[in-house]
């Protein structure tokens, strides 16, 4: 027979685990540490100019970041702080090297989301996430899944729930209720509205006293910030149905935007958010603050079957959310809508009929809204999931150059086209 005991001292085996393996994946301090990029990376795959041409501009401008010099002195190696600041300073044929970001609009929002375990939806999330930010752009990370991969993959591991999107739902029911019961009188009668209570076991936890900025937790990219999750946030499904019972009003869908919307708009360019493989809580209230979904899955029938599920989940749960109209963030009485939507297929291989086949299908299906670059299966994108790490973060001397490349490319084609579908969507947004 086996109880809760036998699964605490499971879990207190894999956790011993875990340690090790940030040992062996980490440096010593137990940290996450970004690479240097050579001079090679940055001016051919990140600024997409000849080597040559950004050796010449190097040597003309003594007051650009040097890098760090191999002792052959063929390769220079530079920080990310080094590339952006000589993002801000080169330009190329007249044209800056900033990515397009529109003036005067808030960031661009957009949710990774499937409830089918294994469509890759944590690996899109990072990748995309490394590749913006090597593109110049500021990202902040929102962790949705209790399984925390992404905060893992992040370097963030000692995470208390209370710092997770579990304590954003939490402050903004404490909130919402204080606001409503300062609420002056009902809108038509003049009566005033009856005082919702709520226990202290959800008041006291110190969760109103919380900044906006303290959920925000920094990361080993000096331009990627992340609200993390943790195992422990997986009880959020079960918290979050008590707090509608404690305030039926309280429209728990919105929280997270509503949270969001506290960010300056020039705080981030880019907000992505790693979303759990069931449609609850949290996955809704990352759907409701979206402006653009991404939906990956597999070449194969069954994630095609899945994916298919998803959808028509999706639909009716928003459907449902749409009484209630007026309650959303902005006061507006409109249903949710996205700005574009995409599928994307992952884990394929050119040369699998099958894969071909499937491909074929989401096509004739989804027709536009099926991404033109799917994301290859590569020995190298094996060995980033292996070692928790992006294709962006392996060293390409760790394996053959042309292994790291083709995954590589194969990343920054999905990443450009990810890009340029939430600059289209940039313009709808309103200001």
């Amino acid at each position: 027979m086996f109880d809760h005991s036998d699964l605490a001292k499971l879990q207190a085996q894999s956790l011993k685990m875990q340690g090790y393996i940030r040992q062996q994946t980490y440096s010593p301090e137990m940290e996450k540490t970004l690479r240097r990029f050579s001079s090679w990376e940055v001016a051919e795959l990140i600024f997409k100019m000849n080597p040559s041409t950004l050796r010449g501009k190097l040597a003309a401008d003594p007051s650009l970041p040097e890098g760090l010099v191999e002792e052959d002195g063929r390769q220079r190696w530079y920080t990310l702080d080094d590339i952006n600041a000589l993002r801000r300073k080169i330009k190329v044929k007249g044209r800056n090297l900033m990515p397009p970001r529109p003036a005067g609009k808030r960031a661009m929002r957009a949710a990774v989301a499937n409830f089918k375990g294994g469509a890759g939806k944590s690996t899109v999330a990072l990748h995309f996430a490394h590749a913006a930010a090597l593109d110049g752009y500021r990202v902040l990370c929102v962790d949705f899944d209790p399984q925390a991969t992404l905060s893992h993959s992040m370097g963030l591991s000692d995470v208390a729930e209370e710092f997770t999107v579990w304590g954003i739902m939490a402050r903004d029911l404490i909130k919402e209720t204080e606001r409503m019961n300062n609420a002056p009188a009902g809108a038509e009668s003049g009566t005033a509205l009856p005082r919702r209570s709520l226990p202290q076991a959800v008041t006291n936890m110190g969760l109103s006293d919380l900044r906006v900025a303290d959920f925000i937790k920094p990361t080993s990219w000096p331009t990627i910030d992340l609200i993390p999750s943790c195992a422990n946030a997986a009880f959020v499904e079960f918290a979050s149905a008590q707090y509608r019972h404690l305030n039926p009003e309280w429209s728990f869908f919105a929280s997270v935007s509503r949270y969001l919307d506290q960010l300056p708009d020039d705080a981030y360019d880019l907000i992505i958010f790693d979303c759990p493989p069931a449609i609850g809580y949290q996955s809704m209230n990352a759907v409701f603050a979206a402006d653009v979904l991404y939906i990956p899955s597999g070449p194969g029938y069954w994630e095609y079957d899945s994916t298919t599920s998803f959808i028509g989940q999706l639909s009716e749960a928003l459907e449902d959310l749409g009484r209630f109209k007026g309650q959303l963030p902005d006061g507006a009485g409109v249903d949710k809508a996205f700005l574009d939507l995409k599928f994307l297929l992952t884990r394929y291989e050119p040369n699998n009929d099958l894969h071909r086949a499937m491909r074929s299908a989401f096509g004739q299906v989804f027709k536009g809204h099926v991404a033109d670059h799917a994301i290859e299966m590569t020995r190298a994108v094996e060995q980033s999931g292996r070692f928790l790490s992006s294709v962006y973060e392996i060293d390409y001397r760790q394996m053959t150059r042309e292994t790291w490349r083709r995954a590589r490319a194969s990343f920054d084609r999905a990443y450009e086209e990810f890009r340029d579908t939430l600059v289209v969507a940039w313009d709808k947004m309103e200001g």
